[in-house]
């Protein structure tokens, strides 16, 4: 599986994308767990932690909104991470 950052979780992650192999029959919240698992270097001041923002971020799976979690991936399926935006 593919996943996307954009914005503070681009700056957070360290990079734009990044892919995870995981096992037949996994889930978005599978996914997650193992972007949370990824040592990663300090964001810049005024980032907060990647997991941090994933706990508040909104994702997309192959493009279509994805609020449940229990979801289940395909292999090439893509999830975008969109953390909170501020203004207008």
């Amino acid at each position: 599986m593919n996943v996307r950052y954009f914005a503070a979780a681009r700056a957070a992650a360290g990079l734009e994308e990044e892919t995870f192999d995981l096992a037949p029959g996994a889930t978005v919240a599978d996914l997650l767990d193992a972007v949370r698992s990824v040592q990663r270097p300090e964001p810049p001041a005024g980032t907060p932690p990647l997991p941090r923002l994933l706990s508040r971020s909104s994702f997309l799976l192959n493009e279509v909104a994805v609020r449940d979690h229990s979801a289940v991936l395909k292999a090439g399926d893509v999830v975008d991470v969109l953390p909170p935006f501020a203004g207008g």
